[in-house]
């Protein structure tokens, strides 16, 4: 999973169209169970101080991973929850979060998803997001251009026009361990905040990645995710015309955790930004 940046000239449209469809199948079947579970929590765990997981995460997580193998038992498979499971040998790989923004969840708060990527050859190449509280599905697959189903009705992704920071409205998020690191995103979400029109932190990269992709906002950048937190979003917002990199413009690499992510009109001047942002000096004891 490292260079994500070539194509899959080997696999046909007909055949990335089929992941597509189960990619669908499966992000639906986890958003049934999140919306079964909505305001009907009855235990919370945290794996991690600010980390959390529920009955829901784990349901649907099984509901998605079950489609899965049904179609494809042989391929590869990395969730949230479960980590690897099944055979990891293929050049298949499909990356899960089963509910991506849990503690929005917990709270009520509608900014959740299911995120469903297909992985081939370490490359992000098919991409579902479900919102079940906004009854969005978000798909890609490569090739085969960006879509939104709402309220039964389909409509092309095309990422944003603004050319300009001070015209953007920009979306991230902090990692778990952001306070025991001064690498933290604080300083850059004021740089930020200072020369656009705003920034906004939603809580589910996946959706953010999905918002850059229909030109809710034109920009979007984070550190400290995992794979399954981002693969979705990847040919989502590529196939919309957006652009995905690392922070520095290089191709971007899964295992660093770290997105840059836009309309691609701003995409020089954020590499330009994030190039000079220094760390803020704590005014609090890392840890506290």
């Amino acid at each position: 999973m490292e260079n994500t940046s070539s194509d899959t000239n080997n696999i046909s449209s007909e055949d990335l169209q089929r992941y597509l469809d189960i990619a669908t199948e499966a992000a639906n079947a986890g958003g049934t169970i999140l919306k079964r579970y909505w305001g009907k929590l009855k235990e919370i765990e945290e794996k991690r101080p600010g980390d959390l997981v529920t009955q829901a995460d784990k349901e649907a997580e099984v509901a998605v991973i079950a489609v899965i193998q049904r179609h494809f038992p042989t391929h590869s498979i990395l969730a949230e929850e479960s980590g690897a499971v099944g055979l990891q040998d293929s050049k298949f790989l499909w990356a899960i979060d089963p509910l991506d923004g849990t503690t929005n969840f917990t709270h009520q708060y509608p900014f959740s998803a299911v995120s469903v990527a297909l992985l081939i050859d370490g490359v992000p190449s098919v991409g579902a997001i479900y919102d079940p509280f906004h009854d969005e599905l978000f798909r890609a697959a490569t090739g085969l251009g960006a879509t939104c189903d709402r309220a039964g009705d389909r409509s092309t992704l095309k990422v944003s026009q603004a050319n300009e920071l001070s015209r953007s409205l920009l979306v991230t998020g902090f990692a778990y361990d952001r306070t025991q690191t001064n690498d933290n995103n604080y300083a850059e979400f004021c740089h930020f905040t200072h020369i656009t029109q705003g920034v906004r932190r939603g809580g589910a990269a996946s959706l953010d990645l999905a918002y850059v992709a229909c030109g809710r906002v034109d920009g979007y950048w984070e550190r400290g995710l995992s794979v399954w937190d981002i693969a979705a979003g990847v040919p989502i917002v590529r196939e919309a015309g957006g652009t995905v990199t690392a922070y520095d413009g290089s191709d971007l690499v899964l295992k660093s955790g770290r997105i840059l992510a836009t309309n691609g009109q701003i995409h020089n001047l954020m590499i330009d930004e994030l190039s000079q942002i220094e760390p803020l000096q704590q005014t609090f004891p890392i840890g506290a």
